[in-house]
């Protein structure tokens, strides 16, 4: 009885992180400064890039980035109960995060004419948690080949 409790324990809580997850891209333009959103909405492929903050920006990227580590981090914990691997996880999330912001900022800043398709990507890797549905099925490949 106690350990189906705590499996129902375990389900609430990883369902209550991804909702947390679906919240924060439900209500990304309340919560984060980002000139980009309504940019890469429209038919950005013929429009010069919008004015932005670099330091907002920056903020804004950094909050909801790590807002989504936070919750990918606990799901990927509470799927595998594993510390190890959250660490790995965590390391690498701020590894990609450093190199995709400077990939993100250099682009904007470095680029007469930056390429929007590439620029419009590397965003969406920052500020969706793509990470998560990368690592999930690498880290259960990994614990079956145990």
């Amino acid at each position: 009885m106690e350990k189906q409790l705590k499996n129902k324990g375990q389900i609430l809580l990883i369902i209550s992180s991804i909702c947390a997850l679906v919240f924060i891209r439900l209500f990304e333009d309340q919560l984060f400064y980002d000139p980009f959103l309504q940019f890469f909405k429209q038919d950005y492929k013929n429009k010069t890039l919008p004015n932005f903050e670099g330091v907002k920006l920056f903020l804004g990227i950094l909050l909801r980035y790590s807002l989504n580590t936070i919750f990918s981090l606990a799901i990927l914990y509470l799927l595998f109960k594993q510390k190890e691997l959250v660490r790995f996880a965590m390391i690498l999330y701020v590894v990609f995060f450093i190199g995709l912001l400077f990939a993100f900022f250099g682009l904007l800043y470095f680029s007469k004419q930056p390429d929007y398709l590439i620029l419009f990507y590397i965003r969406r890797f920052i500020i969706q948690p793509l990470f998560l549905v990368l690592f999930i099925p690498a880290f259960y490949y990994q614990k079956l080949s145990k």
